[in-house]
């Protein structure tokens, strides 16, 4: 007994010639003439034209059916999905991480990714992270938090207040939505730094 093997899948053009299952379309023949009638009929004179009759309204009342080059269609649609997919921006959360006692060149290194992240239109995480005996004063990390907040208040806006979750302290930034012409970004002026316990930077 021969072992039975599963037949090919053939793929079925959609909405192309046979498969209209519509009974009467308007179809589009490339001369301009638009004319309502038996799908069969126009599927006979697209092919007579050495066409394909493509369904490129099924909603429509009647369908609207046009006689083109199936591969030129395909290749119409391929490039409306890749300029459609150009113009969506996958919006991104960007991940900062600070201690309590971090010092103001990290702080403004930092501040500068933030900027750059909210200007391409992404929301930016801010973590502060406690070591040791510094959850104890989980208040500096919060200042720091907003002071971030604060600098960045021309870019994005705070979501709430700061969260402390376990050892980490975070809040998150959303980008502001500017109108008109985009400018280039400026120079960052950071807040002056919140004064810092002398014990909180032991762990």
């Amino acid at each position: 007994m021969h072992p039975r093997f599963p037949r090919p899948r053939v793929r079925i053009r959609e909405n192309v010639n046979e498969a209209i299952r519509a009974r009467e379309v308007r179809a589009v023949f490339p001369d301009g003439a638009v004319e309502i009638m038996p799908t069969q009929q126009a599927i006979r004179r697209a092919k007579e034209l050495g066409l394909d009759l493509i369904l490129v309204a099924p909603t429509a009342e009647p369908p609207v059916a046009k006689a083109m080059d199936y591969g030129q269609w395909q290749y119409e649609q391929k490039k409306k999905q890749q300029e459609a997919k150009k113009k969506q921006h996958v919006i991104q959360v960007k991940e900062l991480k600070f201690r309590p006692n971090t010092d103001d060149h990290d702080y403004d290194f930092k501040l500068k990714h933030a900027i750059r992240f909210l200007t391409e239109g992404n929301r930016v995480k801010a973590l502060v992270q406690f070591r040791g005996r510094e959850i104890a004063h989980a208040d500096l990390g919060k200042n720091l938090l907003m002071r971030l907040a604060k600098d960045l208040e021309q870019y994005g806006a705070i979501e709430g207040q700061p969260r402390l979750e376990g050892r980490f302290a975070h809040i998150i930034i959303t980008p502001v939505k500017k109108e008109g012409k985009k400018e280039k970004p400026a120079e960052p002026k950071p807040s002056a730094p919140s004064p810092v316990k002398p014990d909180a930077a032991q762990g």
